[in-house]
Protein backbone atom coordinates (compact mmCIF):
# COMPACT_ATOMS: atom_id res chain seq x y z
CA UNK A 1 0.00 0.00 0.00
CA UNK A 2 2.77 2.42 0.92
CA UNK A 3 4.57 1.48 -2.25
CA UNK A 4 1.45 2.23 -4.33
CA UNK A 5 0.99 5.67 -2.67
CA UNK A 6 4.64 6.44 -3.15
CA UNK A 7 4.53 5.66 -6.89
CA UNK A 8 1.33 7.70 -7.28
CA UNK A 9 2.95 10.68 -5.56
CA UNK A 10 6.02 10.36 -7.78
CA UNK A 11 3.82 10.48 -10.89
CA UNK A 12 2.02 13.61 -9.64
CA UNK A 13 5.30 15.29 -8.74
CA UNK A 14 6.76 14.45 -12.16
CA UNK A 15 3.72 16.00 -13.87
CA UNK A 16 4.14 19.20 -11.81
CA UNK A 17 7.91 19.46 -12.46
CA UNK A 18 7.70 20.04 -16.18
CA UNK A 19 10.45 22.29 -17.55
CA UNK A 20 10.26 25.07 -20.07
CA UNK A 21 10.03 24.15 -23.70
CA UNK A 22 12.64 25.30 -26.17
CA UNK A 23 10.16 27.65 -27.82
CA UNK A 24 9.37 29.34 -24.50
CA UNK A 25 13.06 29.82 -23.76
CA UNK A 26 13.71 31.28 -27.24
CA UNK A 27 10.83 33.74 -26.84
CA UNK A 28 12.19 34.94 -23.49
CA UNK A 29 15.70 35.30 -24.92
CA UNK A 30 14.33 37.27 -27.90
CA UNK A 31 12.40 39.63 -25.61
CA UNK A 32 15.49 40.22 -23.47
CA UNK A 33 17.55 40.88 -26.60
CA UNK A 34 15.08 43.47 -27.92
CA UNK A 35 14.95 45.23 -24.55
CA UNK A 36 18.75 45.26 -24.31
CA UNK A 37 19.06 46.76 -27.80
CA UNK A 38 16.58 49.51 -26.94
CA UNK A 39 18.33 50.34 -23.69
CA UNK A 40 21.80 50.38 -25.24
CA UNK A 41 20.78 52.92 -27.87
CA UNK A 42 19.36 55.10 -25.11
CA UNK A 43 22.57 54.84 -23.06
CA UNK A 44 24.66 56.00 -26.02
CA UNK A 45 22.55 59.16 -26.21
CA UNK A 46 22.94 59.69 -22.47
CA UNK A 47 26.73 59.54 -22.73
CA UNK A 48 26.73 62.06 -25.58
CA UNK A 49 24.52 64.44 -23.61
CA UNK A 50 26.78 64.03 -20.57
CA UNK A 51 29.87 64.94 -22.61
CA UNK A 52 28.02 67.94 -24.04
CA UNK A 53 27.05 69.06 -20.53
CA UNK A 54 30.73 68.78 -19.53
CA UNK A 55 31.70 70.92 -22.53
CA UNK A 56 29.19 73.62 -21.57
CA UNK A 57 30.48 73.63 -18.02
CA UNK A 58 34.09 73.83 -19.22
CA UNK A 59 33.32 76.77 -21.50
CA UNK A 60 31.64 78.67 -18.65
CA UNK A 61 34.68 78.10 -16.42
CA UNK A 62 37.05 79.34 -19.12
CA UNK A 63 34.75 82.31 -19.70
CA UNK A 64 34.96 83.23 -16.00
CA UNK A 65 38.76 82.94 -16.05
CA UNK A 66 38.94 85.13 -19.17
CA UNK A 67 36.82 87.80 -17.52
CA UNK A 68 39.15 87.82 -14.50
CA UNK A 69 42.12 88.01 -16.88
CA UNK A 70 40.57 90.99 -18.67
CA UNK A 71 39.75 92.80 -15.43
CA UNK A 72 43.44 92.66 -14.42
CA UNK A 73 45.08 93.15 -17.82
CA UNK A 74 42.57 95.25 -19.75
CA UNK A 75 42.45 92.82 -22.70
CA UNK A 76 41.77 89.17 -23.42
CA UNK A 77 44.62 86.85 -24.44
CA UNK A 78 45.11 87.66 -28.11
CA UNK A 79 44.58 85.11 -30.84
CA UNK A 80 43.57 86.10 -34.34
CA UNK A 81 45.41 83.37 -36.21
CA UNK A 82 43.88 80.03 -37.09
CA UNK A 83 47.30 78.39 -36.77
CA UNK A 84 48.95 79.79 -33.65
CA UNK A 85 47.61 81.58 -30.64
CA UNK A 86 48.65 83.00 -27.27
CA UNK A 87 45.87 81.02 -25.60
CA UNK A 88 47.22 77.99 -23.70
CA UNK A 89 46.25 74.50 -24.80
CA UNK A 90 44.21 72.17 -22.63
CA UNK A 91 45.94 70.95 -19.52
CA UNK A 92 48.07 74.08 -19.09
CA UNK A 93 47.28 77.11 -16.92
CA UNK A 94 45.92 80.50 -17.94
CA UNK A 95 48.51 82.89 -16.48
CA UNK A 96 48.86 86.63 -16.84
CA UNK A 97 51.95 88.73 -16.42
CA UNK A 98 53.58 87.94 -13.15
CA UNK A 99 52.48 85.08 -10.95
CA UNK A 100 48.69 85.38 -11.16
CA UNK A 101 47.06 82.17 -12.39
CA UNK A 102 43.45 82.58 -13.48
CA UNK A 103 42.84 78.94 -14.23
CA UNK A 104 45.18 76.28 -12.94
CA UNK A 105 44.32 73.77 -15.63
CA UNK A 106 42.41 74.61 -18.81
CA UNK A 107 39.92 71.78 -19.36
CA UNK A 108 40.18 69.42 -22.32
CA UNK A 109 37.33 68.28 -24.51
CA UNK A 110 35.82 65.08 -23.02
CA UNK A 111 36.10 63.09 -26.24
CA UNK A 112 39.42 64.69 -27.35
CA UNK A 113 38.61 63.99 -30.98
CA UNK A 114 37.68 67.62 -31.65
CA UNK A 115 40.56 70.06 -32.19
CA UNK A 116 43.08 67.68 -30.56
CA UNK A 117 41.27 67.94 -27.22
CA UNK A 118 41.54 71.74 -26.93
CA UNK A 119 38.60 74.06 -27.18
CA UNK A 120 38.81 76.53 -30.06
CA UNK A 121 39.57 80.15 -29.12
CA UNK A 122 39.67 83.40 -31.06
CA UNK A 123 40.19 86.94 -29.75
CA UNK A 124 40.99 90.40 -31.04
CA UNK A 125 41.80 91.60 -27.49
CA UNK A 126 38.42 93.37 -27.07
CA UNK A 127 36.19 90.35 -27.67
CA UNK A 128 36.55 86.59 -27.84
CA UNK A 129 34.84 83.36 -28.83
CA UNK A 130 35.37 79.89 -27.42
CA UNK A 131 33.97 76.97 -29.40
CA UNK A 132 33.35 73.32 -28.62
CA UNK A 133 31.94 70.63 -30.86
CA UNK A 134 28.45 69.45 -29.89
CA UNK A 135 27.77 65.75 -30.30
CA UNK A 136 24.02 66.33 -30.04
CA UNK A 137 22.94 68.20 -33.18
CA UNK A 138 19.43 68.69 -31.79
CA UNK A 139 20.60 70.63 -28.72
CA UNK A 140 18.92 74.03 -28.62
CA UNK A 141 22.15 75.75 -27.51
CA UNK A 142 24.25 74.37 -30.37
CA UNK A 143 24.76 76.42 -33.51
CA UNK A 144 25.37 75.14 -37.02
CA UNK A 145 28.80 75.45 -38.64
CA UNK A 146 27.48 78.21 -40.92
CA UNK A 147 26.74 80.37 -37.83
CA UNK A 148 30.25 80.09 -36.39
CA UNK A 149 32.21 83.36 -36.87
CA UNK A 150 35.08 83.09 -39.34
CA UNK A 151 38.59 82.85 -37.95
CA UNK A 152 37.95 80.77 -34.84
CA UNK A 153 40.89 78.41 -34.36
CA UNK A 154 39.83 74.83 -34.98
CA UNK A 155 36.59 75.80 -36.67
CA UNK A 156 37.44 76.45 -40.28
CA UNK A 157 36.78 74.90 -43.67
CA UNK A 158 39.36 72.17 -42.97
CA UNK A 159 37.74 71.12 -39.69
CA UNK A 160 36.38 67.60 -40.06
CA UNK A 161 36.74 66.51 -36.45
CA UNK A 162 33.29 67.83 -35.45
CA UNK A 163 31.15 65.21 -37.13
CA UNK A 164 27.80 66.68 -36.05
CA UNK A 165 28.57 70.06 -37.63
CA UNK A 166 27.18 71.85 -34.54
CA UNK A 167 29.12 73.88 -32.00
CA UNK A 168 28.68 75.52 -28.62
CA UNK A 169 29.90 79.09 -28.66
CA UNK A 170 30.69 81.32 -25.71
CA UNK A 171 31.73 84.95 -26.04
CA UNK A 172 32.20 87.92 -23.74
CA UNK A 173 29.09 88.65 -21.69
Amino acid sequence: MIKRISSTLKKKVNKLQKGFTLVELLIVIAIIGVLAALLMSNFIGVRQRARDAQRKSDLKQVQSALELYRSDNGTYPSCTSTVSCNFPTCGSSLPASGTTIYMKKIPCDPSSSYNSGSYAYWSDSSSYYIAACSENASDSQAVAYSSVPAGIKGVDSNDTSCTSGYYYLVNQP
